[in-house]
């Protein structure tokens, strides 16, 4: 397993060799991504800063079945308590993350989940065709957090393992408003700062998982999300 230094400086320069090619194969004349190509944006700003916030991802019809699903399956019972760590390592610690997820098993997904799976699909293609990620699959869950939740700052990828490559994380709340709480706090190292990202309906958020500490600050009003990654085959 490659440290999390070695890992940063790994993808620095992966990137600055990727950034060429992604320049060449989806820039239009101009030096901007063609009007409308979701999935470039995200691969350009992958390659220029290792994360990337797009709005209206989704468009509202399909948030809106998803958070249609996400109450369903939480009147069904099928949320847990995320833990943290994983396999038999994994506990729940209520002071370090407070949310409820149901895991995506890959057997029950609704109509509206899998159409999201396959635009995720196409994202995944577009980042292993202009970065080399080598990304092949995605695991994911939905989570609720209810007010006073919130999870503390953390990295997604796990000390013993590095195939979490790239986190993805769609909001599906309407109507949010600054008052709500919950943002996620993307800590960036190269410039000592952070950004806070609303968690509006159909926005989608990807960045490096080994990458970026980040937190979901306190929510004080429910707040459902479709979180995941995109892994690589284990070293």
């Amino acid at each position: 397993m490659r440290s999390q230094t070695n890992l940063i400086r790994w993808t620095a320069c992966g990137f600055e060799q990727a950034a060429a090619v992604s320049t060449s194969t989806t820039h239009g004349s101009n030096g901007d991504p063609p009007l409308g190509d979701k999935y470039a944006r995200i691969v350009n700003d992958m390659a220029r800063q290792g994360w990337s916030v797009r709005e209206n991802f989704l468009d509202d019809a399909l948030t809106a079945m998803l958070m249609g699903e996400a109450l369903r399956l939480r009147a069904a019972g099928a949320y847990r308590h995320a833990g943290v760590g994983r396999g038999e390592t994994a506990q729940v610690r209520p002071a370090l993350r407070s949310d409820r997820i149901a895991w995506l098993d890959g057997k029950n997904e609704s109509g509206a989940t899998l159409k999201y799976l396959r635009e995720l699909e196409t994202l995944r293609q577009a980042l292993n065709g202009s970065l080399f990620l080598g990304l092949f699959d995605f695991e994911g869950h939905l989570a609720e957090y209810v007010p006073g939740a919130f999870y503390r700052r953390h990295l997604d990828q796990h000390h013993d393992s590095d195939d979490r490559v790239v986190s993805c994380v769609l909001y599906l709340n309407r109507d949010w408003i600054p008052a709500d709480g919950g943002e996620l706090r993307l800590y960036l190292p190269d410039l000592n700062g952070q950004r806070d990202i609303a968690p509006r309906a159909g926005t989608l958020v990807c960045f490096l998982s080994g990458a970026f500490e980040h937190e979901v600050l306190p929510v004080h009003k429910s707040r459902h999300s479709l979180s995941g990654w995109f892994r690589r085959r284990a070293l």
